[in-house]
C-alpha cells in the first residue's frame, strides 16, 4: 500500500497511482486528525472522495505516531495525551476517539488503537504494551460496532499484535487479538530498530497463530527483500514510506538493487533508472537527467523518481502474486534476490 500520510502519496497524484496499478492506499489517522481535521474530510464524503482516489483506503490507528513522538506524549490505561507537532496544542486519544476519527475519515479498513513500545524494551514494558493493546482493542471493537450502525458503507476493523521481541508476549498478544475474531490481523511493533534476523524470527513465531483465511498485515515493512521474506511466511499486506521517501532524497529501487541516482557517477549516464523496467519514467528519462533535477531541487525530479519507485513496488507485488498462482514463489524469490542483491553489492 503506498503511504499517503496526509491524504496524498507524496509527489504523486491519484492518476499516477491508478497508472502504476495501486489498488489501495494508506492514510495516517494522527496527521489527518490534526490537519485538515476530520470534520472537513467527513463533509467531503470521506478520504477517497476528498483526495480523488475513489478506491479503497486504510487508516492506521495513530499508535505508531504516538510511539515516535513519545517525548511529547503521555500514555496511561485510558489513552494517550500528546502535543501537536504543528502548534504544541494538547490532545487526548482514547480507543473510542480513534474509532470515531477513523469512521469520520471513512476508510474501508481501520486499525485498532495499540501501544507500540520502543526497541530495546524490557520484558515488563513490552508486557504492559501487550495488556494495553488488548484492552484498547476490546474497547475499539465495542466503539466500532456502535459506529457501524451509523455508517453508509462497510468498514472493517483489524487488530494489531504487539510483544516486542519476546516470543511469550507475541504468543499471548496473537491469541488475544485472534480471539476477537476481527476481519483481519496485523503484526505491529516490528521494524522499529531491531536487527532484521530478530524481525524475521518474531514474524515467523507470530504468524503461526494467525488464521490463514483472513488477511495478515505486516505494518511498516519494507525493503523488497523483507517483503519477500514475509510473504514466504504467509503475510498478505504491507505498507512503507521507503519508495517515496528514498526517491525524494536521491535513491530509487530497481530490479538491480537500490540506485543512488544523485551520485556524481551518473552525471552523464544516459541509461534509464532501471533497464528492466517498463514504467514511463524509464522509457523516457535518463539517470543523468534525474540527477540534474535532483541537484537543482526541481520538483519534477521528485515526481519522476517517486513514480518509478512506486511502480517498481507494485510490479514486485504483481510478480509475487503471479508466482504464487503458478506455485513457483520460492523460485521467483531466488531469481529476484540473485539479481537484486548481486547488483546492490556491486554498487
Amino acid at each position: 500500500m503506498p503511504v499517503g500520510t496526509s491524504g496524498a502519496v507524496k509527489a504523486l497524484t491519484s492518476d499516477d497511482l491508478d497508472s502504476i496499478g495501486a489498488e489501495i492506499i494508506l492514510g495516517n489517522t494522527y496527521h489527518l486528525y490534526l490537519r485538515p481535521g476530520t470534520a472537513i474530510i467527513k463533509s467531503q464524503g470521506g478520504l477517497a472522495a476528498f483526495n480523488g482516489w475513489n478506491q479503497p483506503t486504510l487508516t492506521d490507528s495513530g499508535g505508531f505516531q504516538v510511539f515516535s513522538l513519545q517525548d511529547i506524549s503521555k500514555i496511561s490505561d485510558d489513552g494517550v495525551e500528546f502535543q501537536s507537532h504543528h502548534d504544541g496544542s494538547r490532545h487526548f486519544f482514547t480507543p473510542e476517539k480513534v474509532m470515531q476519527i477513523q469512521h469520520d475519515i471513512g476508510a474501508d479498513i481501520i486499525m485498532a488503537f495499540d501501544q507500540c513500545v520502543s526497541y530495546p524494551a524490557e520484558h515488563s514494558e513490552a508486557e504492559l504494551g501487550v495488556r494495553r493493546t488488548f484492552d484498547w482493542a476490546k474497547r475499539c471493537v465495542a466503539a466500532h460496532a456502535a459506529l457501524c450502525a451509523e455508517d453508509r458503507w462497510t468498514i472493517r476493523l483489524f487488530g494489531i499484535i504487539q510483544g516486542s521481541v519476546y516470543p511469550d508476549l507475541r504468543t499471548l498478544s496473537a491469541r488475544q487479538i485472534v480471539d476477537l475474531d476481527l476481519p483481519g490481523n496485523a503484526v505491529g511493533g516490528l521494524s522499529v530498530g531491531e536487527p532484521k534476523e530478530q524481525m524475521e524470527e518474531m514474524l515467523a513465531h507470530t504468524i503461526q497463530y494467525l488464521p490463514q483465511d483472513k488477511p495478515r498485515y505486516l505494518m511498516g515493512v519494507g525493503y523488497p527483500e523483507d517483503i519477500l521474506m514475509a510473504v514466504s511466511y504467509g503475510v498478505d499486506m504491507f505498507d512503507c514510506v521507503l519508495p517515496t521517501r528514498n526517491a525524494r532524497t536521491g535513491a530509487v529501487f530497481t530490479s538491480e538493487g537500490q540506485l543512488v541516482y544523485r551520485n556524481a557517477e551518473y552525471a552523464n549516464d544516459g541509461r534509464p533508472l532501471d533497464p528492466n523496467c517498463d514504467c514511463h519514467v524509464c522509457k523516457r528519462y535518463s539517470r543523468a537527467y534525474l540527477r540534474h533535477l535532483f541537484n537543482q531541487s526541481e520538483i519534477t525530479g521528485m515526481v519522476l523518481a517517486s513514480y518509478h519507485s512506486c511502480y517498481f513496488y507494485q510490479n514486485l507485488m504483481r510478480g509475487i502474486r503471479r508466482a504464487i498462482e503458478e506455485n513457483r514463489f520460492e523460485a521467483f524469490r531466488r531469481e529476484f534476490l540473485a539479481r537484486y542483491q548481486r547488483q546492490s553489492g556491486d554498487k
